[in-house]
């Protein structure tokens, strides 16, 4: 017997695409996504972070403007390429985010060399990056940084208007440590997330190790993941391409399978040297995508589910994928609205 899929926290992953000739309509609608998304009663909304493409370049800065927007839901970054970021700088940038947000940040990280790494890390690193250490060890100097810890001695102070202070990153944003979140698609990087006490984030694109079938090489990872946590109760969320058909006009159906088709080839053998595998995206109405949803082996493995809409659609098409799966898909997971979500439907009624 199959064991029960109880989800009690629902994300979605934006893309964030605008247009190369006029980008400020593409940013002004993924806030706008965002906000909707708060208002349906969504725990949280994470965006991409994307170099050299129309998308978004800087997640801090573009979710400082979300938490302006929210009050809330919860705001995170999926994934943050270690490789071209100052520890300390970012550090900075991300506390600001979450004080402003008052405490609502997730903040997904990755290490190793990041893509387009030969074009901009000469750029990024002013000369020659590939004598720096982009891996884990990057990422565990960023969350000490975070943790505040004072630099210096004990007697080491520097001079402000305020008088002498002991100096430590500002601000100090409590508790976003505990927030972090790694972002791996191998054993070897679930690992180590569970090793170093970040949370785990699996989504749609996972390495072939020792399977050639999707949804056992990600058992396999959430399997290590928990082994290598030795106890700590770290959190998992899984991702998923979520596309009801519901309520959405003939054309638009057309559409999105078409979009399905497109990519089910792909799903059928590992890709590539690395072995890379992929699910099938599931498009359909939602009675099909819950049956899809309650024989997934990995879902009754963790509580957090993350729709991870797709980057070829507009603001109405995902703003009826939310729609639908709030309302037709996530009660038959288990599912309801936290009481901040309730806070939220409520304030929109």
């Amino acid at each position: 017997m199959s064991q029960a899929v109880s989800i009690k926290h629902l994300g979605f992953l934006v893309p964030g695409n605008f247009a190369n000739t006029d980008p400020a309509p593409g940013i002004e609608a993924t806030l706008q996504l965002i906000s909707f998304g708060e208002k349906l009663g969504f725990d949280s909304a994470w965006v991409r972070q994307r170099h050299l493409e129309p998308g978004i370049g800087t997640a801090a800065v573009f979710l400082s403007a979300a938490s302006q927007r929210t009050s809330t839901i919860q705001l995170g970054s999926a994934v943050i390429q270690i490789g071209y970021e100052s520890p300390f700088r970012l550090a900075e940038d991300l506390s600001m985010v979450d004080v402003l947000s008052r405490g609502r940040l997730n903040v997904g990280l990755s290490a190793g060399v990041p893509p387009h790494a030969t074009l901009i890390g000469h750029l990024v690193h002013d000369g020659d990056w590939q004598n720096h250490d982009l891996g884990h060890a990057r990422i565990e100097r960023f969350a000490a940084n975070l943790r505040g810890d004072y630099l210096g001695d004990d007697d080491t102070t520097i001079n402000t208007p305020f008088g002498p202070q002991r100096p430590r990153l500002q601000p100090h944003a409590k508790g976003l440590a505990d927030r972090l979140w790694y972002g791996g698609g191998s054993l070897k990087s679930a690992r180590w997330a569970g090793e170093h006490g970040f949370n785990f984030l699996t989504g749609n694109v996972i390495s072939g190790e020792n399977t050639d079938d999707f949804h056992t090489a990600q058992v396999n990872l959430i399997k290590a993941y928990r082994e290598a946590s030795d106890g700590w109760p770290g959190r998992v969320a899984v991702g998923r391409v979520i596309v009801p058909l519901d309520s959405a006009p003939p054309a638009r159906i057309a559409r999105y399978q078409a979009f399905g088709a497109g990519r089910f080839e792909r799903t059928l053998k590992p890709q590539g040297e690395r072995r890379t595998l992929f699910p099938r995206d599931l498009v359909g109405t939602a009675d099909q995508i819950v049956e899809w949803l309650l024989n997934d082996p990995v879902l009754p493995l963790v509580d957090e589910l993350r729709l991870e809409l797709p980057y070829e659609f507009t603001l109405p098409e995902y703003e009826q994928i939310l729609t639908d799966t709030i309302e037709r898909i996530a009660p038959a997971l288990g599912w309801s609205p936290s009481h901040q979500g309730t806070q939220a439907l409520a304030a929109t009624a």
